[in-house]
């Protein structure tokens, strides 16, 4: 009895690991809660209706960030619809289609090196081809083809890695009932893998929400709103600065106060991304199980 589990003493190099778990954790919260409390602080006062609709003019004696939140809209609208087909149609390819060899193996090697790349890199390789061999220039369309080369391995890899997760019955089932293949995948195995994908797309979302350095050397710096809406379309041409290339122009230039306003509306757009990103995976997990 002296050696069983109920009557084992705790040892102190457990304990010491157990308090060292602990304080890594507590720290990991501390620190999120540290930032977030200290930019609301230093910029929560910023923020208002004014800073919100309003676009930054010296004539009118305005400060607003409003051109900037449409210009972080486009380029998020326009790299999501041009990388999440792709990246999801890359990812059935490579899981359900290819054979696994070493075609299968270098795409695999290719997308996990291109999501380690640096984004600099990406800004200077859009800058030389959409910007100027393809003629773009400084744009809206040239940033966010950019930055779908940046998020193309996060959605790609997401959804693959969410497709292994689909257990093997369903697709034997379906071959078993004279499904076809696209049929499967269309009608089984993506709806099951959906929590997966919409997280990768989410968190693609959140990636193009906080990139800067990369659209410094794409999109520019503009913060003007369309003037009409036959300029909705034609703006994306044109240059536009998101929020994050504001934030730093206005670091850079000691405008720490509007640099502060716009780093609480980014926090406030991170925090509702990943809450998102949980509601979301929990309603489909839970329609899954009802399933």
């Amino acid at each position: 009895m002296k050696d069983s589990i109920c009557t084992k003493k705790t040892r102190i190099s457990d304990s010491l690991l157990y308090a060292l778990i602990y304080i890594c954790a507590a720290s990991s919260v501390l620190l999120l809660v540290g930032i977030i409390a200290y930019v609301l602080v230093r910029g929560i006062g910023q923020i208002n209706l004014s800073f919100l609709t309003n676009v930054t003019s010296v004539l009118r004696g305005t400060v607003g960030i409003a051109g900037n939140i449409v210009n972080t809209l486009y380029i998020i609208i326009i790299t999501m619809l041009v990388a999440t087909p792709i990246g999801i149609g890359a990812a059935v390819y490579l899981n359900e289609y290819a054979k696994p060899g070493r075609l299968v193996s270098l795409i695999e090697f290719a997308t996990e090196t291109l999501a380690g790349i640096p984004s600099i890199i990406f800004g200077l390789f859009g800058m030389m081809f959409f910007s100027q061999t393809l003629g773009l220039g400084y744009s809206l369309l040239t940033g966010s083809f950019t930055l779908t080369l940046m998020v193309l391995p996060l959605i790609t890899r997401n959804t693959q890695e969410a497709l292994k997760t689909v257990p093997d019955s369903y697709r034997t089932g379906a071959v078993g009932l004279g499904a076809g293949k696209w049929y499967t995948i269309r009608t089984i195995l993506l709806p099951s893998a959906m929590p997966g994908i919409i997280t990768g797309v989410i968190l693609a979302i959140g990636k193009i929400v906080g990139e800067s350095a990369a659209l410094l050397f794409t999109a520019g710096s503009a913060y003007t709103l369309p003037s009409g809406i036959s300029d909705i379309f034609s703006k994306i041409f044109s240059s536009g600065g998101t929020l994050t290339i504001q934030l730093y122009l206005s670091a850079q230039k000691g405008d720490f106060d509007i640099a502060f306003g716009i780093a609480v509306v980014l926090l406030v757009i991170v925090l509702l991304i990943n809450a998102a990103t949980k509601l979301l995976t929990s309603k489909f997990d839970v329609t899954r199980e009802k399933k």
